[in-house]
């Protein structure tokens, strides 16, 4: 189970990570970095809950007999809701990127803050601070190019960013076959009871797609919600090196990523904290220790914001 939860953090934290590292530059670019369109875990429309379908005495008495491969086959069920829903929320990102020296000491810090809006039921981010500053005449814009490019998608191009955000989505379920998890315990978690659940990689398991192929280096903690089985917590590290797509970068050893959700009703969970710790080698050469924290709040259904957008 160890596992399990570490690939998911970060497969989830790869979208989340791979975002602008210079956003005040002169050829800054705002990169669409955390496509919960395209990547966490989890959707909408719940299908009736132990709570609703079976009473809660019966709830009751069928959970405490659910082994760890029941609660991580309902828990991944539950993200996939979630996700699905969570493509009908705006909401506001901090991202505090920090470069460590060889100590752990803090030797740069750049600190953004971004707007995340939907424009025909696609994510856009709209910087709204960095590093205490407005966005430049050159930052604004690239933004607003962003929302008209959007704003007038062609019925093309959004199938090509569905199938695109589908196919980014598709790690989760090889979850199941790539973890062992072993049920360690329960716990109450930020007030609520929680399953505690330990992944280790499967043994023989062959990753798929470019999450897929890191399951069987990452091991971890999942904590998941009694009632409604999201996930409250994903504690995971990294035990082998692994390359990272697009920055040709290898993750190093010991790299330690921490995700926090939150519910906001009708059980559908949403990122409010992410911490990844990591040690890289770009390109053989240059190597870079990160501390990045990202922080998610305001979360509302976009239908009730003032930043959604239809043709």
């Amino acid at each position: 189970m160890h596992r399990r939860s570490t690939l998911n953090a970060l497969a989830y934290s790869e979208t989340l990570i791979h975002r602008h590292h210079q956003l005040r530059s002169n050829k800054m670019q705002i990169l669409a970095k955390f496509r919960i369109a395209t990547v966490l875990i989890v959707l909408a429309a719940s299908s009736a809950l132990f709570a609703q379908s079976n009473g809660p005495d019966k709830q009751q008495n069928y959970l405490s007999v659910l082994d760890a491969d029941q609660i991580v086959r309902q828990s991944v069920s539950a993200t996939e809701r979630s996700w699905q829903a969570r493509d009908q929320y705006i909401y506001m990102e901090h991202d505090d990127d920090r470069r460590l020296d060889s100590l752990g000491q803090v030797k740069s810090e750049n600190v953004s803050l971004t707007r995340v809006i939907l424009v025909n039921g696609a994510r856009l981010e709209q910087l709204v601070e960095y590093n205490g500053q407005l966005p430049s005449v050159e930052e604004q814009k690239k933004i607003d190019q962003d929302f008209e490019k959007l704003k007038h998608e062609t019925p093309d191009e959004q199938t090509a960013r569905f199938r695109k955000d589908q196919e980014n989505r598709s790690f989760l379920r090889d979850v199941i076959e790539a973890f062992d998890f072993r049920l360690i315990g329960e716990e109450v978690v930020d007030g609520r009871p929680a399953y505690a659940l330990q992944a280790t990689p499967h043994p023989g398991y062959q990753g798929r797609g470019k999450y897929g192929r890191m399951f069987s280096k990452v091991e971890g903690k999942l904590w998941v919600d009694k009632q409604d089985f999201g996930w409250i917590k994903v504690d995971g590290q990294v035990t082998q090196s692994f390359s990272m797509g697009l920055f040709v970068a290898r993750v190093q050893r010991g790299s330690h990523i921490i995700l926090e959700q939150t519910c906001v009703g009708d059980a559908v969970w949403v990122p409010k904290r992410l911490e990844v710790r990591a040690s890289a080698r770009i390109l053989f050469l240059k190597s870079l220790d990160i501390d990045r924290i990202l922080t998610y709040s305001d979360y509302r259904r976009a239908a009730d914001g003032a930043y959604s957008v239809s043709k």
